[in-house]
């Protein structure tokens, strides 16, 4: 913010309006960004982000569960994972601003219960953060925690 201001100081000193307008706007998109505000003048289209999905490696389905949150059905345990969620993220950069979107990755051969869980993170931020006014969503039929007690009292009551 200082060097914008300072930027924009010295701009407005030698007369030169078009870098006070460049530097003032660099400053709101910076300021908008540090708040965690997705650009409303850069949604991405739904359909496009399905057909720039569907062709990775490992994807065997892609369902917008609502404006945010895309839900993404892979083959096997070895796609789910962070990495998996980055390369979504990666194709769904060309086609607007990824911070209004929440990835979550679902096993379809899941053979377990863990292997069962939704992986989720917004695509611009880290695991468990989420942009302003996006709110974490249960996308898991059972939420994982209360899964991980049921567990424990199953193994508790076997011994």
């Amino acid at each position: 913010m200082a060097g914008h201001i300072l930027a924009m100081q010295a701009a407005a000193a030698s007369g030169n309006t078009q870098a006070v307008r460049a530097q003032s706007d660099a400053m709101r998109k910076d300021l908008i960004r540090a708040m965690r505000i997705p650009d409303p003048s850069r949604p991405i289209n739904h359909e496009a982000a399905r057909v720039a999905i569907e062709p990775l490696e490992g994807v065997r389905g892609v369902v917008w569960l609502d404006r945010t949150n895309l839900i993404v059905m892979v083959a096997g345990a070895r796609y789910r994972t962070m990495g998996s969620i980055q390369r979504i993220c990666d194709a769904l950069a060309p086609l607007g601003d990824t911070l209004a979107v929440v990835v979550n990755v679902q096993n379809v051969q899941a053979v377990t219960s863990e292997q069962a869980d939704t992986l989720s993170r917004n695509c611009q931020l880290p695991p468990g953060q989420r942009a302003f006014m996006q709110r974490k969503r249960q996308v898991d039929v059972l939420d994982p925690a209360l899964r991980r007690v049921f567990e424990a009292q199953q193994t508790h009551e076997g011994k």
